[in-house]
């Protein structure tokens, strides 16, 4: 598809965003605990009202792998894996994990880590222009898993303090098995840090939108070649 309208859309637990490639100020609406796909459609169509476009991203906290939600998202309802996006937007849509699309918007080149501090850990890794999702936040850390340390729950439990130090041990260890040439950390979370770990920059949540428009060209790692 040739140079098309995007609409994005970012799902998040609290928030759901839109924007459209020409589009000017994005749109939300409230999501939630029981949120589904059906409302969520319903939400956005609603909220886009007045706009024009002719595809669609979607990114979702959930774990998708060929376009195709797998398992429910844990902070959101249920209705997420086997629903038709394609036939719901009524347009040609890309459905990939949030933290995939805001990975993408953040992109500038090289081996980029991305790593986001939001309910849980998400977490993808583009190897120039390479696009690889991951699920790091599972993995073993200390007595837990990452996400454990890292996300919300942890910032509650252990106190800021602890948590920072958490962010930077975990930022530390997957640095180490990852070898990027730079991270970025984003989500809700990155804004409860004062400092950053080396190597490391702030990724803007805004970033998930262009994200989700960058999806739709085939030629997006490029053009940011020729730019530099």
């Amino acid at each position: 598809m040739a140079n098309p309208v995007v609409l994005t859309v970012d799902v998040g637990g609290s928030h759901v965003k839109a924007l459209t490639s020409r589009a000017k100020v994005r749109r939300r609406f409230v999501s939630g605990p029981s949120l589904s796909a059906a409302e969520m459609v319903a939400g956005t169509l609603a909220a886009a009202d007045g706009w024009k476009w002719s595809a669609v991203s979607v990114g979702i906290p959930a774990p998708i792998r060929a376009g195709k939600v797998i398992s429910e998202p844990v902070n959101l309802g249920d209705g997420w894996v086997g629903f038709d996006y394609d036939a719901a937007f009524g347009k040609p849509t890309q459905v990939v994990n949030d933290a995939v699309m805001q990975a993408v918007g953040s992109y500038r080149g090289g081996r980029m880590l991305f790593l986001g501090l939001g309910t849980g850990l998400g977490s993808a890794m583009i190897a120039d222009g390479a696009i690889e999702p991951l699920e790091l936040g599972h993995l073993p850390f200390r007595k837990k898993t990452f996400e454990d340390y890292v996300g919300e729950r942890g910032l509650k439990r252990r106190g800021k303090k602890k948590w920072t130090k958490d962010v930077f041990a975990a930022v530390e260890r997957l640095s180490a098995a990852m070898e990027p040439d730079e991270v970025v950390l984003g989500g809700g979370g990155v804004d409860e840090l004062e400092e950053l770990p080396n190597g490391c920059r702030r990724g803007e949540n805004e970033n998930a939108l262009l994200g989700g428009f960058r999806l739709w060209d085939p030629d997006w790692a490029s053009h940011l070649a020729t730019k530099t």
